[in-house]
């Protein structure tokens, strides 16, 4: 992951045997004008426990989603990274990686992948 400014870039592995994607591809995540971020430690079997705080909420572990709508929750957990302040346009984007719990708030996301030529 890397951070510049108010831009935030997760890199991640794609999931072969569940997505349209070569073994061993990398795609990254780009949040756009985010105004802040965190790296939390629930991994996959603390989701099948039930003890992330969108368990009942999300989909499915290791996607990427976004909550929209009241989010009492939200602003939970203590160790957020602050890069600016939050306006009421910034989204809450979330990713389940097989480690940890990737969210953000940011204006916006682009997913760029490398070409399959």
């Amino acid at each position: 992951m890397t951070v510049s400014g108010a831009t935030v870039e997760l890199d991640f592995e794609f999931n072969a045997f569940a997505f349209d994607a070569l073994e061993g591809e990398r795609g990254s995540l780009v949040f756009n004008d985010c105004a802040r971020w965190r790296l939390g430690p629930t991994n996959d079997e603390g989701w099948y426990r039930g003890k992330c705080r969108y368990s009942d909420l999300a989909p499915r572990w290791g996607e990427f989603f976004e909550i929209v709508g009241d989010d009492p929750d939200r602003d939970l957990p203590s160790d957020w990274a602050v890069l600016s302040p939050t306006t009421q346009v910034h989204r809450h984007f979330l990713f389940y990686l097989r480690d940890d719990t990737f969210e953000c708030l940011a204006l916006d996301w682009r997913l760029d992948r490398p070409s399959k030529d």
